[in-house]
């Protein structure tokens, strides 16, 4: 099944997008960063774009990096939370110099995915359904999946980001995450060698990126093995992947295709595009994702 989606989060707004950048409300605070999809022009006026809390320039040396340039009351770091059903979360956000800010709204989306579908393997009776969060960066999945109940593995190769994430479970009155700092191809590879098995994938992978020892990771070259060695830890049955991609010009259908070559056809999939609206109706999508249930 094809479908877009898009969540509801009381903290999070899109309020433009034009010119390639996007301006945008977390919290109390309004951000302007690059959003190279954004072809458009924008919508609201030019002083309200001037009115955003914290603007992303870019270096000129490079295309990933920049530095931020603030308002006097804007802080380096404050807080947003995120409610469905019983789950309760509250993340931590701050301004990096790669523009990112700590958390990806979009795959809240997800999130409420990976709390159904642990709920409903806990009424079948599977107490502490295991679930392995790889790529986990912050760990917005990571607490869906421990809020839900499941015995969860979050694994990511920047051990300042899997500290943020540790603060992110102490904010949301959560405890009992395994935190491992590691190159996700080598843990995974690992855990196959051990016989090891979950009930539910989170793979939510770089386009790019280094482990923790300067493994390198490109997705076009590297997604296919790491698939192959996600099959072998999914439990056969009572089991679901949520499998992202953000890489501009890779498609759900994609992501299907890849899953299916390595896992089978699932009993039940869902694929799409993660998006948001602006103010003015504008449409973008901020990642593409496949996941399914066996």
């Amino acid at each position: 099944m094809i479908k877009q989606l898009t969540p509801d989060i009381r903290d999070y707004e899109l309020l433009d997008t034009g010119s390639g950048e996007k301006l945008e409300r977390f919290g109390r605070y309004v951000v302007r960063r690059p959003e190279p999809q954004a072809i458009w022009r924008k919508s609201l006026d030019d002083r309200e774009w001037l009115r955003a809390d914290a603007s992303f320039l870019r270096d000129s040396k490079s295309e990933e990096r920049g530095e931020w340039k603030l308002r006097p009351e804007m802080p380096s770091r404050w807080s947003v939370e995120y409610r469905y059903k019983a789950m309760q979360l509250r993340m931590r956000l701050a301004l990096t110099s790669f523009k990112h800010v700590g958390i990806f709204p979009e795959q809240a989306a997800n999130w409420n995915f990976i709390y159904d579908s642990i709920s409903e393997l806990r009424e079948r009776g599977i107490e502490r359904p295991k679930v392995l969060n790889l790529f986990a960066y912050t760990g917005g999945a990571t607490l869906a999946a421990c809020a839900a109940g499941a015995d969860t593995t979050h694994v990511d190769s920047v051990k300042q980001v899997v500290t943020w994430a540790r603060e992110n479970m102490e904010q949301s009155g959560l405890d009992g995450v395994r935190w491992i700092v590691e190159d996700a191809t080598k843990f995974v590879e690992r855990e196959v060698r051990r016989g090891n098995k979950y009930h539910g994938i989170i793979l939510d992978p770089p386009a790019y990126g280094r482990g923790a020892n300067g493994e390198k990771w490109v997705l076009e070259d590297d997604i296919c093995h790491m698939l192959e060695c996600c099959a072998k830890l999914l439990a056969d049955k009572d089991a679901f992947l949520v499998f992202n991609l953000y890489s501009m010009g890779l498609s759900s259908m994609l992501a299907r295709t890849a899953v299916h070559q390595a896992f089978g056809v699932p009993k039940a999939e869902q694929m799409g595009e993660l998006y948001f609206s602006d103010r003015s109706k504008k449409e973008i999508p901020f990642g593409t994702y496949y996941r399914f249930t066996r």
